[in-house]
């Protein structure tokens, strides 16, 4: 009897200590949202590298009783410092991995390998691109206000915002300064979730605002080829631009100066190894350290509010407006240049790269199978990225952090 008593006794013991006993109806929600992004990751291809490692993320901080991330331990007052010493002591393996993410180590990180897989050729061949980029950054300002208008504070505003912008690490990289504090009503991994979200839907969300706001006679229009550029412009190019912006946005230079330096060391040739391993193990492995670490900040709480489903709203609004103003420009310079341009690699001028200069092909492939404007798109689009850094610099001179 005492074995059998013991038995039973050892058993309600497993039953009160184990997950199931403090598994509510909200867990089982974010975990079936984990499973639709996963099923997006792996069936449907959209971002896979980030988007899978965000839904296991938010997978395994639903699961309770892991104690593998802690949200009391980010939740600061605004005034006080995070107690690094404490999260290291009580954290677990997420809180750790999510340090990476509240220094901004992460996303300067990955834009130093998105800097050496970049050829900046089509931009420094046409230099009338770096308009179109600027003019594709309107979503983000423009989303500010409304998300303002919608209740959102400063801070909660522009880390929306830069949503608009259709680039995952700085999106990050914001609202990880921005939000730096507990008390707001969205997280570092919501605005994330949004924004890689969206990277991933720009073929579904950019040609149909391509088609309307373009003719068909600006999607014939064939653009004259670009000339060659010199390795001497390549070298230079990453140098000028750091110096730069720099100088008119010192806030934009932890993103550009890596983006640059990832250039730098594509560009001159003499640091292969270097150049390979940003590429591909660095990136690799801080992909997968950001995306955990972003998907555990999707915390029930955050996500299963009115507060996120304005922030999916806004984040649409944000990325339907920048495509919309690279277009309107775009149009302006195919009138000013008397129908040298074409208007839609204006679309291009989001940071998606490459997604958004690939939608610029095939819509112009649909009026013209031998049309090529791939080249003249990713012109725009790597100015999207550099337009997009500089935009979250402004963003952070401007709202007290």
């Amino acid at each position: 009897m005492e074995m059998i008593d013991l038995f039973i006794q050892t058993l309600a013991e497993l039953a009160e200590t184990s997950g199931f006993a403090s598994l509510g109806w909200q867990n089982v929600v974010m975990m079936l949202i984990s499973f639709v992004f996963m099923y997006l990751a792996i069936k449907k291809g959209y971002e896979p590298l980030l988007l899978l490692p965000i839904a296991f993320g938010m997978l395994l901080t639903n699961l309770p009783s892991t104690g593998m991330y802690h949200p009391e331990l980010w939740n600061i007052d605004s005034g006080h410092e995070l107690d690094f010493g404490r999260i290291l002591h009580e954290g677990g393996l997420l809180d750790f991995l999510y340090i990476g993410v509240k220094l901004q180590i992460y996303p300067a990180l990955i834009f130093l390998g998105i800097g050496c897989m970049t050829d900046f050729a089509p931009l420094i061949a046409n230099p009338k691109s770096f308009l179109l980029g600027a003019a594709a950054q309107a979503g983000i300002f423009l989303t500010f206000l409304g998300a303002a208008l919608l209740g959102f504070n400063a801070n909660e505003a522009g880390s929306i915002a830069i949503i608009g912008g259709a680039d995952g690490p700085t999106s990050i990289y914001v609202s990880s300064k921005l939000l730096s504090t507990g008390g707001y009503q969205v997280e570092v991994g919501t605005i994330a979730l949004a924004a890689y979200t969206y990277m991933a839907l720009v073929p579904l969300i950019q040609p149909p605002i391509m088609r309307k706001l373009t003719t068909r006679k600006e999607r014939l229009i064939r653009m004259e080829q670009l000339r060659t550029v010199s390795k001497t412009e390549k070298i230079l190019f990453p140098i000028a631009v750091t110096i730069i912006i720099a100088l008119l946005v010192p806030s934009a230079a932890p993103l550009v100066g890596m983006l640059m330096l990832g250039n730098l060391f594509k560009e001159s040739g003499c640091v292969d190894r270097l150049t390979k391993t940003a590429q591909n193990e660095l990136m690799n492995i801080i992909t997968i350290f950001l995306g955990i670490s972003v998907g555990a900040t999707t915390v029930a709480e955050k996500v299963i509010s009115f507060a996120f489903f304005k922030v999916i709203i806004l984040g649409v609004i944000a990325f339907s407006v920048g495509t919309a103003a690279g277009l309107i420009f775009g149009k302006i310079m195919c009138a000013v240049t008397k129908g040298k341009v074409n208007p839609l690699i204006g679309s291009a001028g989001v940071s998606a790269v490459p997604m958004a200069a690939r939608q610029s092909q095939m819509v112009g492939v649909e009026e013209d199978p031998t049309n090529f404007l791939l080249m003249h798109a990713m012109g725009p689009n790597v100015a999207g990225v550099i337009g997009s850094a500089v935009a979250a610099g402004v963003l952070l001179s401007i709202i007290p952090h």
